[in-house]
């Protein structure tokens, strides 16, 4: 089976694309950043796409090169994301919302259209699988940018779980809290920063990346055939308290 993996040079989507190789996968690793693009590649023999999903033209550029070199296209999971910065909503710069809006929303829209295509022209069914947040469904003062755009990626997630059903394609997404990558780790490191994000979390502790990816691995999978149009939290009991 072939799988592309988006954002696939940092942690969550490396994490991923590391886990799907294990299970036999030919996986091609999309990233901007050129240079973790090519270090996890060579980690298990992947495929490296130098993609930007905010651009239609290197959106079908990559996918077209993972097909060329791979076949046809079975899993997509979507990883590239941005916060885009953090602040109240009355200051915020326009520059900030512009940001996650074209990376996570139409990224979103870009990388399921180009890859849609491509499943339904194979004619072999397939499985798309977006990372959402849990702050799609619940606000932070600070992040209701960040937050909003997720909510769309929830939205564009079950509009084309509709619409390629009868083409035999899936598409779900995982809705993680608080994720400890290389990324966050050294903000996490901070006691004070990390015990309010910590203590929205009834299980009493962080994601880390091996928390998520059995459940996209099983949502990319046939065990998971008769599962579309889902958004799943994985929040450690995070949303329990509203």
């Amino acid at each position: 089976m072939v799988a592309l993996v988006t954002g696939g040079a940092g942690g969550i989507g490396g994490a991923i694309a590391t886990a799907l190789a294990g299970r036999g996968h030919r996986v091609a690793v999309a990233d901007v950043d050129l240079v973790g693009l090519a270090r996890k590649a060579e980690e298990f023999g992947g495929l490296a796409v130098e993609m930007d999903v905010r651009d239609p033209e290197s959106v079908r550029t990559g996918v077209a090169k993972t097909i060329a070199e791979l076949g046809p296209l079975d899993v997509l999971v979507h990883a590239a994301g941005v916060v885009g910065g953090a602040g109240p909503l009355l200051s915020l710069p326009v520059e900030s919302m512009d940001a996650v809006l074209a990376v996570n929303v139409r990224g979103t829209f870009l990388i399921t259209q180009a890859v849609g295509e491509a499943m339904v022209a194979a004619r072999r069914g397939g499985s798309i699988v977006h990372i959402s947040s849990a702050g799609s469904f619940q606000p932070t003062v600070g992040l209701g940018h960040y937050e909003a755009t997720k909510a769309a990626m929830n939205a564009l997630t079950r509009s084309a779980a509709l619409e390629l059903a009868p083409h035999g394609i899936r598409v779900n997404a995982v809705a993680p809290g608080p994720v400890e990558t290389p990324l966050t780790a050294a903000a996490m490191a901070d006691p004070a920063a990390r015990a309010p994000w910590v203590e929205r979390i009834p299980l009493g502790r962080l994601a880390n990346t091996d928390d998520l990816v059995p459940t996209v691995l099983l949502l990319a999978s046939l065990e998971a055939r008769h599962i579309t149009g889902t958004v799943l939290p994985i929040d450690g009991g995070q949303l329990l308290r509203g």
